[in-house]
């Protein structure tokens, strides 16, 4: 079997996500790969797709034969413009530096015409907001949360076992104190009993 350039599933549940991998055709969907290239994002309007254009045109022309979904986002980010072009160049049709002219006018073209497709999508939804709601969201993004140190965790887990050594201090004092003051009362109660036996004795 040949190299196959496909898809390999990520994502959850209804939300897929995928990466653009060189794996051997025999190879389960999800399993082994020799290299990644990019990654494709269908839920986007327009979709995203990242990919390295330069490595996936070399494993082209290594003769990895890639599968329906990916040979479009190749044509889509322009890698089989790139080999037609260079099949030229190899033919003497037009030279190295007219072929690389030509691809890279192409890619500004298409780039440009995503970023406005991205633009009126992003319209459509403010819109979209306005009409419904009233008034257009603000996306305000998360800033990311930091995980402490490594090295301050034991200076945490010190100070927690003081806390709790503390706490478990507290009552025993507590406690001893208490001891304390009962210990006169008995001994008064004690000398107080044999006074009122005596007494009754007299008596």
């Amino acid at each position: 079997m040949p190299v196959k350039i496909r898809l390999q599933r990520k994502g959850r549940k209804q939300r897929p996500f995928y990466h653009i991998v060189v794996a051997d055709g025999r190879a389960p969907r999800d399993g082994r790969f020799i290299t990644k290239l990019g990654t494709y994002n269908p839920m986007t309007k327009p979709a995203t797709i990242e990919i390295d254009r330069e490595e996936a045109y070399n494993w082209l022309m290594k003769g990895a034969q890639p599968t329906d979904t990916v040979r479009a986002i190749l044509r889509f980010k322009g890698v089989l413009y790139r080999k037609h072009l260079m099949r030229g160049v190899l033919k003497g049709a037009l030279t190295q530096e007219e072929a690389d002219k030509k691809w890279q006018e192409w890619i500004d073209a298409k780039e440009a015409k995503v970023t406005a497709r991205r633009e009126a999508s992003a319209a459509e939804i403010a819109q979209m907001h306005a009409t419904r709601f009233g008034d257009v969201p603000v996306i305000v993004e998360e800033a990311p949360v930091e995980e402490a140190p490594a090295e301050e965790a034991p200076a945490a887990e010190a100070e927690a076992t003081e806390e709790a050594a503390a706490e478990t201090e507290a009552p025993a004092e507590e406690a001893a104190a208490e001891e304390t003051e009962a210990a006169p009362a008995e001994e008064a109660a004690a000398e107080e009993a044999p006074a009122e036996e005596e007494k009754k004795d007299e008596e």
